[in-house]
């Protein structure tokens, strides 16, 4: 998750230096991404403030070795906004947080007590939406659906889908604040103030009956509030546009490959992998941030401590040693090299809640609920960033509801 500081940070590194035009990064990182994985797979990016690992062996190897790539980032703006949680701990402090909310969100838990909320989600939104008349997919659907689950999964069951997804919008707005933009930073304080308040809602309720949910099992094992809240706040900014994006995206994957949806259809391929292959090919989560704890050196490349790392996933994943025609949406490809969800100790906790909520629930009961689902002629579809990369809109139109 994109996690920078405000104050300009010196260069230290021996890295190439290379500049980067970053609105045109944002577009579409791709292209510049494969120039440097050919080029200078680590550089420097002086508009990014970061030195970025762009192989997947690199991200691979050094992900695990917490001595030196550290996640602990005193100085970080998510700690500095929303408190110091088990994303930014290494070590013993990381794995003891992780088991305590495992589970909550283990693969059993996943299985036998969400994934039926899922479906439950996922039929009542279908069941609101009108056939025939075309809707940006992003917002009916794949946006309340993430959210409703999400609102399940972290406990605060009070709150509005809406404020699910505009509070995990402004957190992560915040702590990628490069320029400390004052309008930024007030619209995440109001947010993780707004989780606050849904939090402190849910307390007693849950305190007296614990249940599966993370502020559940948080509040039952006795672990301190102050570490609660930052726990849900990055379970709510993580865990909303990741599967939000996955699913749309996803999506808009099949409607543009029907050759390939239609063999999903007759059963050639499971929706795991699609969910797989799409995660591989536009990352959700593109890149995850470290701090260098030691001095150390790769590739005849000197790094001092504090200085800043950018791990790029999105660039990993279609790194061309192990994946032919990197570019390219193939479900019969292998996608089981994908880092989509990182590596090491800071494999993403919520993994398995993800894969259910897309592959298991959301993708399967699109596709054999919304008859003749489809593309709306002549309206374009949106796709930006590269820390976080998803569709900003999906006009689609079915014929009819199936139930």
């Amino acid at each position: 998750m994109c996690d920078v500081r405000t104050r300009k940070q010196p260069v230290v590194t021996t890295a190439p230096r290379i500049d980067i035009d970053l609105p045109a990064f944002w577009n579409d990182p791709y292209p510049v991404l494969a120039e440097l994985r050919r080029d200078a797979p680590i550089a420097f990016i002086p508009q990014l403030g970061s030195t970025i690992f762009c192989r997947r062996d690199d991200i691979f190897i050094s992900e695990k070795q917490i001595d030196i790539f550290s996640s602990h980032q005193p100085l970080g703006l998510m700690n500095k906004l929303m408190g110091h949680n088990m994303m930014r701990k290494d070590g013993d402090a990381h794995m003891s947080e992780r088991a305590t909310i495992f589970p909550a969100v283990s693969p059993k838990t996943v299985k036998s007590h969400w994934s039926m909320q899922f479906q439950a989600h996922a039929d009542r939104i279908i069941d609101s939406l009108e056939p025939g008349r075309p809707i940006d997919f992003c917002k009916k659907f794949a946006l309340p659906f993430s959210a409703e689950c999400l609102k399940s999964i972290t406990g605060l069951t009070s709150m509005r889908f809406e404020d699910m997804d505009a509070w995990s919008q402004a957190m992560i707005d915040g702590i990628a604040n490069y320029a400390g933009v004052p309008e930024i930073e007030a619209r995440c304080h109001a947010a993780t103030a707004g989780i606050d308040a849904a939090i402190d809602d849910m307390v007693p309720v849950l305190s007296k009956q614990p249940d599966q949910s993370l502020l559940g099992v948080m509040l039952k094992a006795g672990m301190p509030m102050e570490s609660i809240r930052a726990n849900i706040k990055l379970a709510i900014s993580g865990g909303q546009n990741e599967p939000r994006d996955a699913i749309s995206g996803t999506v808009w994957a099949l409607l543009t490959h029907p050759d390939q949806l239609a063999e999903v259809l007759a059963g050639q391929y499971p929706w795991m992998q699609v969910f797989e292959e799409y995660a591989r090919w536009i990352s959700p989560i593109g890149m995850s941030p470290r701090r260098i704890a030691k001095p150390w050196t790769i590739r005849d490349i000197d790094f001092e401590t504090e200085d800043r790392i950018f791990f790029m996933f999105g660039s990993a994943n279609r790194d061309e040693q192990y994946f032919e025609r990197p570019d390219a949406f193939d479900l019969s490809r292998d996608a089981s090299k994908s880092i989509a969800f990182g590596a090491g100790p800071h494999f993403c906790a919520g993994a398995w809640a993800s894969r259910s909520m897309v592959a298991d629930v959301g993708l399967p009961t699109i596709f054999r609920r919304l008859r003749n689902l489809r593309l709306v002629e002549g309206e374009a579809v949106r796709i930006g960033g590269w820390a976080f990369r998803g569709l900003l809109n999906l006009p689609v139109v079915w014929d009819a509801t199936d139930r």
